[in-house]
């Protein structure tokens, strides 16, 4: 996998701004003017859920992209019924303390990432932290409230 055909999403738990049309349009442009092709997404909140659906509708139309939805704990039965084979759980995570999961998980998904799309409205909390370290990383970075 190329980093620079591959995008992660960091985003606060709570969607408070409307903001589902331009995360089709930002995903849909990666694919068709970027040639992204491999999308990660975590599974902690609004936000997560509402990438997640929206990939898995963009894929009837664009069945060249995959997504997964990348787990910061050892999945268990309710995970395996809502996301069946779209997941992955990192080399490394199993014994990672629980406090730290999510954190090293969203630094698995930098470093296979050359984009992320994050939507921030916040100056606190594990998105602006991670939006932090992937322009520190080099991504390119695309705000969903520009």
């Amino acid at each position: 996998m190329e980093k620079n055909k591959t995008c992660c999403f960091f985003g606060h738990r709570e969607v408070t701004h409307n903001i589902k049309d331009k995360l089709i349009a930002i995903i849909e442009k990666l694919i068709t003017e970027d040639g992204v092709t491999e999308f990660y997404v975590g599974h902690q909140g609004q936000f997560d859920n509402m990438v997640y659906s929206v990939l898995k509708e963009l894929k009837a139309k664009y069945p060249q992209i995959r997504y997964t939805v990348v787990l910061a704990y050892m999945p268990d039965e309710y995970i395996k019924d809502v996301y069946g084979n779209d997941t992955l759980f990192p080399d490394g995570l199993e014994n990672t303390p629980k406090k730290f999961a999510i954190s090293k998980r969203n630094d698995w998904m930098i470093q296979q990432s050359g984009f992320a799309v994050c939507y921030v409205y916040k100056i606190t909390g594990g998105a602006a932290k991670f939006r932090e370290k992937a322009i520190k990383k080099e991504l390119q970075i695309i705000d969903l409230l520009n």
